[in-house]
């Protein structure tokens, strides 16, 4: 009984610490986003200049650090990787053009739906949708190939980056380019959002909860507990959100949306597929990265570097909708995925051969 309770339980976690981030100064609905948390990461070192979205998010960092502690607590830290490295980064460049212009990652999707957000329930469409795509290609055989031992001091490297980026925000916060307006300047105390990616971090570690996962494996495998997290998270973040005022049924005046449901769609549908190549979601990614994965340091890195590029080419979308940029960056975004998904399927088969 225990077992089965323990991932509705990190569900209703994720949506208490995601109304805590929130009431504490977090941009609403945003309380946990890790494509918002790159992004805001991304432009505070300087990669992009889009003002409104630059600062370091503790939160992050302390999924890193969480999951590293986590898993050295529980003797499983043993780095791993070469699995397709530079075709990992791209896909993770992929999925975030994906979630910038659907506007949140699937963590953030979900949130969007508990604070009554209906252009996120379009975007859960679209999700779904990629994943079903993603499912067909490994039905099909895809796959980046076997990951290999590597060198400890190789899982240590996202760990050390991420304390420097943490002892800079807290000792040397002026080096850096911090939002005093928009989103990147809506955020809760660093203690605070720290200490909650911490937990995240460790808990999404000893869970393995994983979005696209979840949905992937009830249609493959008929295994829905995984599922069982999502609805938590969502129930649960109903109730908080009316208990605490933040509830807001209805497409328009959402907090950092756009009602544009084809592009909703599109945008979630890419990071679901994306998310399937690559075995896990956005958040999933930055938990295996801080446990030691290198490949996950790849896609996190890709989703990073996406980032930069999404903002520095005038990729992302706003309230107003998807930009003409943004249009032509996902077409061309999508095709990669595409290509990259049948490769591996079809013609890297052959090739090893």
């Amino acid at each position: 009984m225990l077992e089965k309770l323990k991932l509705p339980a990190v569900g209703a976690l994720t949506a208490i610490v995601s109304i805590v981030l929130v009431l504490h100064g977090n941009p609403g609905n945003m309380g946990f986003c890790i494509a918002c948390f790159l992004r805001d990461t991304a432009g505070a070192l300087g990669l992009h200049r889009a003002g409104a979205v630059q600062y370091i998010r503790p939160e992050v960092i302390g999924i890193v650090l969480g999951a590293f502690v986590m898993a050295v607590v529980k003797k499983e830290f043993s780095p791993k990787g070469g699995s397709a490295p530079i075709t990992r980064f791209v896909l993770g460049m992929c999925v975030m053009i994906g979630a910038l212009i659907f506007l949140g990652c699937p963590l953030r999707m979900a949130l969007r739906i508990a604070g009554g957000d209906l252009n996120a329930l379009v975007g859960l469409v679209g999700f779904v949708g990629g994943i079903l795509l993603g499912v067909f290609f490994l039905k099909k055989g895809y796959s980046l190939k076997r990951t290999y031992s590597v060198a400890k001091t190789d899982g240590f490297a996202l760990p050390i980056f991420s304390l420097l980026l943490l002892g800079t925000l807290a000792l040397y916060p002026a080096i850096l380019l911090l939002s005093t307006e928009g989103p990147g300047a809506a955020r809760a105390p660093l203690l605070i959002a720290l200490i909650t990616g911490c937990v995240m971090g460790g808990v999404g570690f000893i869970s393995r909860i994983c979005f696209s996962g979840g949905i992937r494996d009830s249609f493959m495998l008929k295994h829905f507990s995984m599922l069982s997290a999502l609805t938590a998270l969502i129930v649960v973040g109903i109730v908080g959100n009316l208990i605490f005022g933040q509830f807001n049924l209805g497409f328009s005046g959402q907090p950092i949306a756009h009602t544009q449901w084809v592009w909703n769609i599109l945008g979630l549908g890419l990071v679901g597929f994306g998310s399937i190549l690559l075995g896990g979601c956005p958040f999933r990614q930055v938990v295996l990265a801080g446990s030691g994965n290198t490949d996950a340091v790849s896609a996190v890195f890709g989703m990073f570097f996406g980032a930069a590029v999404v903002h520095n080419f005038g990729l992302a979308s706003s309230a107003a909708g998807v930009t003409s940029q943004g249009k032509v960056g996902f077409a061309i975004a999508a095709a990669i995925a595409l290509g990259i998904a049948t490769y591996n399927t079809f013609a890297g088969k052959k090739g090893h051969a």
